[in-house]
């Protein structure tokens, strides 16, 4: 059930960073796909790496959504995207 709402998560935190993300645009799934995986690792490190605490939740919501946002991020820069504001 933590692995859905991961992939939920990420998917809408991946598409909503690749529409901040202005420049040479790649198809939007693709955005959604790795903030997916970006949010499965950032969940994974999390949930498995040794990070127990009282605000579980919060601190895996939040990881999650940062791992979905910096691998976004990370592969828009590496394929040549940059943030026009």
């Amino acid at each position: 059930m933590h692995i859905f709402l991961w992939v939920v998560l990420g998917a809408v935190a991946g598409r909503v960073t690749g529409r901040v993300l202005k420049g040479n645009q790649y198809a939007p799934w693709v955005d959604t796909l790795v903030g997916m995986a970006g949010a499965t690792g950032g969940g994974f490190l999390i949930q498995y790496g040794g990070f127990p605490g009282c605000f579980e939740v919060v601190s895996t919501v939040l990881s999650v959504i940062l791992g979905a946002v910096a691998l976004t991020v990370l592969t828009a820069f590496v394929n040549g995207r940059k943030r026009y504001a």
